[in-house]
């Protein structure tokens, strides 16, 4: 064979092999980015989810105290004041007094602060929430703005216009004015989880798993505002105190108005919705302003669960990159039945409850797997959020009234809130109901976790006495 038709084949060969080598490179290429962008993702979720600094070993020294909200009542008024903070988003310094009203009552207000031993006054201005479900008192936010002469106010009293406030700040009850820092970054907490208004509580056993499933999340702190509750119920919540987990704010509101016990008066006789949740919640809204990157505003028997991933530390950066972020989510309510228990199908990889649990008061979550169908009327209603707090001027019970960025509704393949709890639909048959096992995917860490709090608080017998 002569060299020409050698070369010929050479030369065709290479023809042929440049798509290939072009291919290859193109991929090549495209890999490289892919992991850069990885990389770059991955540092970004690091950064996203700084962890928080390891609790100390519990002891009585070192359990996180309790943080008593005093009612501070307004002479001459029906106002009742929970709390002060300095509010850094509007165009003026001022201070926002978060407060419970009679809605009826046209009252003025004037702010005295403290500022360096000196007392400055200005005019208080009332905003009342417009949820308040049509009971006699509701929410209101006195804003006092700062004067001008005031540099860095540590303690507010509201008082009425008509009084006499030349008697000296010591003669008025004082709010301390929290929040005077701001902060943008670098938080102690990713999640914090409000629990509003505890009362005559007994359901042990849902409370610890809720709070374990809560973990499992990613959730660093829940905060529960609590009237009253069994011994069993307060000897968890002093153990998730002391292991820094809760916060637990003792809410006396009780003694100074005729609380309902119900969401709308027809529910329940009294002055207020719901034992105060809607201030409650006001209140751990701005308490964990700068200090959680995100709070979630929900119930103890509700549970926001992603579907495609399996903590909240990796459900918001989803979120917010497909919603934008500082925005509030909302996670439509799936209501699970508490009082119907089906087996689940054949299919569904099942960890059986440990059979002890049935002696203990509460509800098992892990019992209730089937939901109500939704319908028109229960699709859009009900729903909890979680919320950049930054981003929230004033929140109510479902959904917030005024905030920077608005609200977006998350698919529910994406995540949603399962709400176990009494029947919404009564007349349904069992078999209408939807089996859903998401929640099987947590059970044996949840298991495993619920059944060492109970121990530990001697709740269930040792693991060898079973």
């Amino acid at each position: 064979m002569s060299n020409k038709p050698r070369q010929w084949l050479t030369l065709k060969m290479l023809r042929c092999l440049v798509p290939v080598f072009l291919v290859l490179a193109f991929l090549s290429v495209l890999l490289l980015v892919q992991q850069q962008n990885g990389i770059s993702q991955l540092m970004n979720f690091q950064l996203w989810t700084r962890p928080y600094p390891e609790q100390k070993p519990c002891t009585e020294e070192t359990a996180y105290p309790e943080r008593v909200i005093s009612f501070a009542p307004v002479k001459n008024t029906k106002t009742l004041l929970l709390s002060a903070y300095q509010e850094h988003r509007t165009n003026k310094k001022e201070v926002r007094v978060i407060a419970v009203v009679l809605r009826s009552e046209k009252a003025a207000y004037r702010c005295i602060f403290n500022c360096q031993e000196q007392q400055h006054i200005s005019e208080g201005v009332s905003n009342i929430h417009k949820d308040h479900f049509r009971f006699p008192y509701g929410t209101a936010d006195i804003m006092c703005p700062i004067p001008s002469g005031c540099v860095a106010p540590t303690h507010i009293a509201v008082v009425r216009s008509a009084a006499n406030y030349s008697q000296g700040m010591n003669h008025h009850e004082l709010l301390e004015i929290r929040n005077q820092k701001v902060q943008s970054d670098g938080f102690a907490f990713n999640f914090t989880v409000c629990f509003s208004t505890m009362f005559n509580f007994t359901n042990v056993l849902q409370l610890v798993q809720s709070l374990t499933m809560l973990e499992l999340l990613g959730v660093n702190r829940v905060v529960i505002y609590k009237t009253d509750c069994s011994p069993e119920t307060q000897r968890i919540l002093d153990y998730y105190v002391c292991k820094g987990f809760v916060e637990l704010i003792p809410w006396s509101l009780s003694k100074f108005i005729n609380v309902s016990y119900g969401w709308l008066p027809e529910h329940g006789p009294g002055q207020i919705h719901y034992v105060g949740q809607i201030p409650a919640l006001n209140d751990c809204l701005y308490r964990y302003m700068y200090k959680s990157r995100y709070v979630a505003l929900n119930d103890m028997d509700e549970l926001i669960l992603p579907q495609t991933v399996n903590s909240w530390l990796e459900l918001l950066p989803l979120l917010e990159k497909k919603y934008g972020v500082n925005k509030c989510y909302r996670f439509q309510n799936n209501v699970f039945p508490k009082d119907v228990v089906l087996p689940p199908p054949p299919s569904a990889a099942t960890a059986p409850s440990p059979p002890l649990w049935k002696n203990l008061s509460g509800v098992n979550i892990l019992d209730h797997l089937y939901q109500e169908p939704l319908t028109k009327e229960s699709r859009y209603i009900q729903f909890k959020i979680i919320v950049n707090p930054r981003a929230v001027f004033s929140t109510s019970v479902h959904g917030v009234l005024s905030s920077q960025k608005g609200c977006v509704w998350v698919q529910r393949e994406i995540a949603r809130m399962y709400h176990t709890r009494d029947k919404r639909q009564p007349e349904l048959k069992p078999g209408q109901l939807l089996f859903d096992g998401r929640l099987l995917n947590y059970s044996a860490p949840l298991i495993q976790t619920v059944n060492a709090v109970l121990r530990e608080n001697g709740l269930l017998p040792a693991e060898g006495k079973l």
